[in-house]
């Protein structure tokens, strides 16, 4: 079986995963909080990513894929607890909400995967990220020790992208300038595509001997100068 489950279907970066995923023989298996955007494949709408929310489901996984994210740029002395808060809810307990509701249909297939996502503000450290970076770091954590604990039957690998031409960054590259600034923040002076991530979700989901890694599609901003 090749079933692909992904949270958090109705994003730019999942529909482009779920594109690819159609031409290489996968079988995609959508969950959103929003109504079907593709009705070529099952799709189960919830109210969250909590896991009395999570519909049952019967069939092995080969993978799952967890994309739900938020993007919330504030100074540290503006932040509330309860910013804090939201952004763990959504970036680290749904992933894990998802993990343990779903792991023993993952332990039905050889060689399944998890892929989660972070963020290049971890590695790199950048002002007004101090809550999404703090979310994302306990993310990485969780997939190293998962990483360690699931061999050698399931890989945890995660994404750190920079800043990708989707609807959620939307207001940040709203302009010409604003494209272009980003652009050039990166020392290959250009910004993520989702198609970017499309390719590095497929190179983890069957890649076999790559477990444990946070991949950086970033541009090269996370480690260059």
């Amino acid at each position: 079986m090749n079933n692909i489950l992904l949270l958090g279907s109705s994003s730019a970066m999942a529909q482009s995963y779920i594109e690819l995923l159609l031409l290489n023989n996968f079988s995609p298996i959508a969950i959103s909080t929003k109504s079907a955007s593709n009705s070529s494949i099952p799709w189960f709408q919830v109210d969250s990513y909590q896991a009395s929310s999570l519909p049952t489901l019967e069939m092995p996984l080969k993978g799952l894929v967890y994309f739900p994210g938020t993007v919330n740029l504030q100074s540290f002395s503006r932040l509330s607890i309860a910013d804090f808060t939201l952004d763990l809810e959504i970036n680290l307990f749904g992933a894990i909400h998802a993990i343990q509701k779903y792991l023993h249909l993952l332990k039905q297939e050889e060689n399944s995967s998890i892929t989660l996502f972070s963020t290049v503000a971890v590695k790199a450290g950048m002002p007004f990220h101090s809550s999404i970076a703090t979310a994302k770091g306990a993310l990485e954590g969780l997939v190293r020790s998962l990483a360690a604990e699931l061999a050698p039957n399931i890989r945890v690998n995660a994404i750190a992208p920079s800043i990708t031409q989707t609807p959620m960054v939307s207001k940040l590259l709203n302009t010409e300038q604003k494209l272009e600034n980003s652009a050039q923040r990166h020392p290959l002076k250009c910004i993520g595509t989702t198609q970017n991530i499309a390719q590095t979700l497929l190179f983890l989901q069957q890649n076999t001997f790559v477990t444990g890694q946070i991949l950086h599609v970033d541009g090269g901003l996370a480690t260059l100068r």
